[in-house]
């Protein structure tokens, strides 16, 4: 059998369909969008189309679509764009369990004077809404929790901290309005993402994730929400994200986002019956938890922690027999901390050493899950052999 992958949830890989439409933008339609000519018009009008294709997933105008390079640039953008506005004696929330461009850009802020608090989870990895609303301060700007979590795949109850907000801006000031920033990422592929539904403000996420091209990505500002530009230099995207547009990333998201429109609820269904199998047949294995309540987390992300078996090391003996897994993010890989997610979840540090993260994607089959439990199998055993 050719090497399993199992880390869907870091990058996946890009679907011959978005790969084919994309192509044209490389080699014929390969003009500025920006030029006034008519090879540039050609491009601009593949940009616009495809804004209106993004607009129409997430339900909103085409101009509330911004083109970014990916989430963490949007996550920037949304998060330092609302301190640059209100600047001083303001107030953020964030989620325990945000993803580094969240919680990094936050610690930044921090050094600007902004005071950061961050709302508990439970020991599934769901927000507490009570908490998050004590939390909330009169001078409280902005409120960032991401749709679903990227390392156990938890989805938070983004819907009510939207109606909480909503609810909370029409009791105050309109100088100092309340912001919602929502991470949507990992949704984007298996969850509702109708922003007039969620009440966001905010909306970022990434095509890599979603079987579209790296370095690109999009957000959602919702209309009239105030704030300042992070980056200076152009009018491109409205102002919001100036420099020449990725052509052939932007057709790619937007392909992909076609795709999720017309195949998502069959690839949920087959995404979700692979990871039941692997939760049926891991469960064989003595000695595990699985960090997340199933029934109500993404069908693609299966986190597990085995005792006595060190997650870095089974990543690296599945690695040797062509088998992809991650320990917690890809954007965490390399640190020797335990997970803050499965910390801020109450998890202890023997248990959170020794987690894995198992993500799927609507190319991986249910074929490959014998080959993989054999493998994890023999793994485990012998760690825990080597295991003092």
């Amino acid at each position: 059998m050719k090497n399993i992958y199992y880390d869907n949830a870091a990058t996946t890989k890009v679907d011959d369909r978005v790969i084919a439409e994309m192509i044209p933008f490389y080699t014929e339609h390969f003009a500025n969008p920006h030029a006034v000519h008519s090879q540039g018009q050609i491009a601009l009008d593949a940009v616009e189309k495809a804004r209106e294709t993004v607009a129409k997933f997430f339900n909103c105008e085409n101009q509330e679509i911004i083109f970014t390079a990916g989430a963490t640039e949007g996550n920037n953008i949304a998060i330092q764009g609302v301190v640059n506005k209100f600047k001083e004696n303001i107030h953020i929330i964030c989620s325990a369990i945000e993803h580094p461009s969240v919680l990094e850009t936050c610690r930044e802020m921090k050094k600007r004077g902004v005071k950061i608090d961050y709302v508990p989870v439970d020991e599934n990895g769901v927000v507490l809404v009570g908490k998050l609303q004590k939390l909330i301060k009169s001078n409280t700007v902005l409120v960032s929790v991401m749709y679903a979590n990227n390392e156990v795949g938890s989805v938070q109850p983004i819907k009510e901290i939207g109606e909480l907000i909503k609810t909370e801006n029409e009791k105050r000031d309109k100088k100092l309005p309340l912001y919602f920033h929502t991470d949507a990422v990992q949704a984007v592929n298996y969850l509702d993402c109708d922003v007039s539904e969620l009440n966001c403000d905010f909306l970022t996420m990434s095509g890599h994730k979603i079987n579209g091209p790296k370095g690109i990505g999009a957000m959602f500002i919702k209309k009239g929400v105030k704030f300042s530009p992070v980056q200076f230099g152009g009018h491109q995207e409205f102002g919001v994200r100036p420099g020449t547009a990725n052509v052939p990333g932007i057709v790619g998201l937007a392909k992909a986002i076609e795709l999720i429109s017309s195949e998502g609820k069959a690839n949920f269904k087959k995404v979700k019956k692979v990871r039941d199998k692997l939760v049926k047949e891991i469960s064989k294995i003595d000695n595990i938890k699985i960090n997340c309540d199933l029934s109500t987390s993404l069908p693609n992300i299966l986190n597990v922690s085995f005792l006595k078996a060190e997650g870095e090391s089974i990543l690296m003996m599945l690695d040797m027999e062509g088998i992809a897994i991650s320990t917690g993010s890809a954007c965490s890989s390399g640190s020797l901390e335990p997970s803050h997610v499965l910390s801020a979840m109450g998890r202890k540090p023997e248990w959170s050493h020794g987690s894995i993260r198992i993500s799927l994607s609507k190319f991986n089959s249910e074929v490959e899950v014998a080959v993989f439990i054999k493998a994890l199998s023999v793994v485990i055993e012998k760690l825990r052999k080597m295991a003092p």
